[in-house]
């Protein structure tokens, strides 16, 4: 019997994302912007304590979201 992590338990770099073209949701949770950016997870956090990364994030009920156009706009894309 193979056992088959969970994909809350998988690192970011194994769960599959859309290409950020695709991606219609307002915004994305840290893994997927970190995803989406080439950065750690880690990263994104600590633009978001710091508020001196090249984006920033919005707090929902304690947990960040990433604006999905903001994404975009830093990676240029359309």
């Amino acid at each position: 019997m193979e056992i088959k992590p969970t994909p809350a338990a998988m690192p970011a770099t194994w769960v599959q994302y859309p290409p950020l073209e695709s991606v219609t949701r307002p915004n994305v949770e840290t893994a997927a912007a970190a995803f989406y950016l080439g950065r750690q997870p880690q990263t994104l956090r600590v633009w978001a304590c710091n508020e001196n990364g090249p984006l920033r994030p919005i707090r929902v009920h304690g947990r960040l979201a990433w604006p999905v156009a903001e994404i975009k706009r830093v990676l240029g894309v359309k």
